[in-house]
């Protein structure tokens, strides 16, 4: 499943193609892919028909699209993405070839130039139109690379936490606050990471990387952490969450490809994800793989010393 930094690869492209152009049709050709809009592609047409997308915005995993209200004043509802396994937000026309890909599930037309298209093979994924809600903190709603955010945000993930690079969490008083959190929960330290309501964004890849990078084995319970060690693990996070968004995200196959059409290169620089049986960059183990909630955990058993 796509991770921050795919996401926010997305967004990112998503930002400079389809902000400011009016639609002026919306296609469904899948049911499944707008299954969360309670109308169906007859609520989505309407809510999006001759509005024009106003800001890109990610928190997490999730991506929206803002639109301006009637007139053109205001914002109250956004286009909610969720990529799922396969999902990918295509900006492409119909010389691109793509409106004989088989996975086309929803075309959003506009006044002028190419469309954006969803694409999912698994339908795993989806868009929906959403109410826009205030932020519980009062702050953005999100990050939308530097440009101004209103504190709101679409209902379906107004339980979302903030994410590592969100602006918010730069502040040492949040930053601090999250530790704490992070230390109060009796777990794991892994499963601390992917809690969503917790800290958005972090997947099993990343987590994986940033433990390993602070030389913290993914069962290290939270609750028995230094300050400093949890502090350690986040910066990690934030750092190789980074890293990956300078290489445009990780892709090990076709299925996550920025709007472009183009796929991400981290993966060439994972150090333990997917590495089982490779020796460990900085110390030459050999990395493990252990079963891990239904997935996988890839670690250095000799940088990463299993708690006791």
């Amino acid at each position: 499943m796509p991770e921050l930094p795919e996401v926010e690869t997305v967004r990112s492209g998503l930002a400079d193609h389809v902000l400011g152009r009016r639609i002026t049709g919306v296609q469904v050709l899948r049911d499944r892919a707008v299954r969360r809009q309670a109308g169906g592609a007859e609520e989505m047409r309407a809510l999006l028909t001759g509005r024009a997308f106003s800001a890109a915005v990610r928190r997490g995993k999730f991506c929206w699209l803002t639109l301006d209200g009637p007139g053109g004043v205001g914002e109250d509802y956004a286009l909610l993405a969720h990529l799922g396994m396969s999902g990918q937000l295509l900006v492409a026309d119909a010389a691109s070839g793509a409106a004989t890909n088989p996975h086309l599930r929803v075309r959003v037309e506009f006044a002028d130039g190419p469309d954006l298209w969803f694409v999912d093979q698994r339908t795993f994924g989806y868009l929906t139109v959403a109410d826009l809600v205030p932020t519980s903190d009062g702050g953005p709603g999100g990050d939308a690379g530097g440009s101004p955010v209103a504190p709101l945000l679409p209902a379906p993930v107004a339980h979302i936490a903030r994410d590592l690079l969100d602006p918010v969490l730069a502040e040492p008083a949040a930053r601090a606050a999250l530790n704490r959190r992070v230390r109060a929960g009796r777990r794991g330290i892994k499963r601390a990471l992917l809690d969503q309501e917790l800290i958005s964004g972090v997947g099993n890849i990343y987590a994986d990387e940033a433990l390993w990078r602070a030389k913290v084995h993914y069962a290290r319970p939270t609750d028995r952490m230094r300050p400093a060690t949890v502090a350690t693990v986040l910066d990690a996070a934030e750092a190789v969450m980074r890293d990956a968004l300078v290489a445009g995200g990780t892709s090990f196959d076709a299925l996550y490809v920025n709007v472009n059409g183009a796929s991400g290169y981290f993966d060439r620089s994972l150090a333990v994800y997917g590495q089982e049986g490779e020796p460990c960059p900085r110390c030459g183990a050999l990395v493990v793989r252990e079963t891990f909630m239904n997935r996988s955990s890839f670690f250095c058993p000799r940088c990463q010393r299993a708690p006791r």
